[in-house]
């Protein structure tokens, strides 16, 4: 009964994930359509999509520190609120002022559900489930991902440029979910205990591990916030030495998470795939489906092994495809005249796997290992520094693409759609080949292995100067 109530609660609170994947997959399916109904320029598209990870930056900037005062169940359902609201305002933009606005408005719910939502997970989650808890909000990214795509499609057509409106109001569905749903659900019993709310936390602690586990998980939680009385909660606990190394791990994380490039594929998927050759908007969102489905299925297999293989294992398999995928994907494009037909059919298997490799190692990874590496006294800051890092990564690889493709293609490797120099993504995707070759080399000394190992314990860990390769 315990471990159906734990999924529940998991399951309900991940659906800020499925919003998180549906708000920022969305976009893709819709820029075809909205930049011909404004005559719209590469650079204003940037913009719009850019505007969303703006707001983004700013939810999880501003939200750390009241997430540890007012609590997770509390900041989740406020984002419910913000995603409704955005949804609607972009359907209804009558102008690209006002679809920025909506797009900026509805980031600040991306921003505060991307460690929110991990975080909530993490600490009502026993230590044996933790992994596979906590990446069904990955999970759930990829169901919002897919969605979109599958919505953008449902409501594509190329006689209505209007038609990009009806793909956001959708979204008002999945966040009435949360909504509702959250209202449901149990605070996080370490904050609880944290608050000084011992008997509420004991009783939250009973229904997700059972009477007996809920003694000892009790024990070791009041130990460990004996343990941190004298800490502080504010940014400069964070900078204190014993805390370098988690700092480093959800910084450097979600850093390699974004550089690897995967939401230019994400959030253009179209375009490049118009690019590799498929004519028209919606046949182009067809393959982007087939992204979606990919990258869906995949997750699934990381959420199944995160706690049996470990977070390394996977980790550095994940990384060693992307390299090699980006890699090849790179000399496709460069050869992109000569190959032809082929070509286009090769470089779409070789997106979907990199996707692959993507969600089943640093996607997943990322939001889990932000929402363990640091100590319950300032567990909502640190998930908030990591999200904010991935947003603030997020933002500068997305307005860049465009412009890494142009400044990185090579003279006589152009690619031209209706008369319109798109330049060749070539370059742009062996550097963020270098990135993630970056990133095998930094993931051997910072990347834990939190499989199994309490949330007490890794703080345990941490205090005692632990080395993060040698964490177990």
């Amino acid at each position: 009964m315990k471990n159906t109530i734990i999924y529940v609660i998991a399951v309900i609170a991940a659906t800020g994930g499925l919003l998180f994947g549906f708000d920022t997959g969305v976009i893709s399916g819709a820029i075809p359509f909205f930049q011909k109904d404004f005559g719209l320029d590469n650079s204003m598209v940037e913009l719009v999509t850019s505007a969303g990870l703006v707001g983004a930056i700013l939810g999880a900037l501003f939200c750390g520190k009241i997430t540890d005062i007012l609590g997770r169940k509390v900041v989740i359902l406020a984002s419910a609120v913000i995603f409704t609201i955005g949804a609607l305002w972009s359907g209804f933009a009558p102008s690209i002022e006002l679809l920025i606005i909506a797009r900026l408005f509805l980031g600040i719910a991306i921003g505060v559900s991307s460690f929110a939502v991990p975080l909530y997970i993490a600490e009502i989650s026993p230590a044996n489930k933790r992994g596979s808890l906590v990446s069904m909000f990955q999970l759930m990214i990829t169901i919002g991902v897919l969605a979109s795509y599958l919505s953008d499609l449902m409501f594509a057509d190329e006689g209505d440029m209007s038609c990009w409106r009806p793909m956001f109001y959708i979204g008002v569905v999945p966040a009435l979910i949360l909504l509702i749903g959250m209202a449901f659900m149990p605070e996080s019993p370490r904050w609880l205990i944290s608050r000084g709310r011992d008997e509420e936390g004991k009783s939250v602690l009973a229904r997700i591990e059972g009477n007996e586990a809920m003694e000892d998980s009790y024990k070791t939680i009041k130990n460990e916030l004996i343990k941190s009385e004298k800490d502080k909660s504010g940014i400069k606990e964070l900078m204190k030495p014993w805390l370098r190394n988690a700092v480093i791990i959800g910084v450097g994380i979600m850093f390699f998470q974004q550089f690897v490039g995967i939401n230019t594929v994400i959030y253009y998927s179209p375009k490049i795939f118009l690019m590799a050759g498929f004519d028209g908007a919606v046949s182009a969102i067809w393959a982007a489906v087939g992204v979606g489905v990919v990258n869906l299925l995949f997750t699934i297999v990381s959420v199944y092994f995160v706690d049996r293989l470990g977070r390394r294992k996977l980790y550095f398999t994940g990384l060693t495809g992307i390299f090699v995928s980006l890699l090849l994907l790179g000399i496709c494009f460069t050869h992109f005249s000569y190959l032809g037909e082929m070509g286009k059919w090769l470089s779409i298997i070789l997106v979907f796997v990199y996707v692959a490799f993507y969600a089943i190692s640093i996607g997943p990874l990322g939001w889990l290992i932000i929402s363990e590496v640091f100590p319950q006294k300032v567990r909502g800051l640190g998930s908030s520094l990591g999200s904010l890092s991935v947003w603030v990564f997020n933002t500068v690889v997305t307005f860049t693409f465009f412009k890494i493709v142009k400044a990185f293609t090579v003279e006589g490797t152009e690619i031209y759609l209706d008369g319109e120099n798109l330049g060749n993504p070539a370059g742009a995707f062996w550097f963020y080949a270098i990135v993630a070759l970056a990133a095998i080399i930094w993931g051997y000394f910072y990347v834990p292995e939190t499989k199994g190992v309490t949330l007490e314990k890794i703080e345990e860990y941490w205090r005692k100067g632990g080395k993060p390769r040698h964490l177990r």
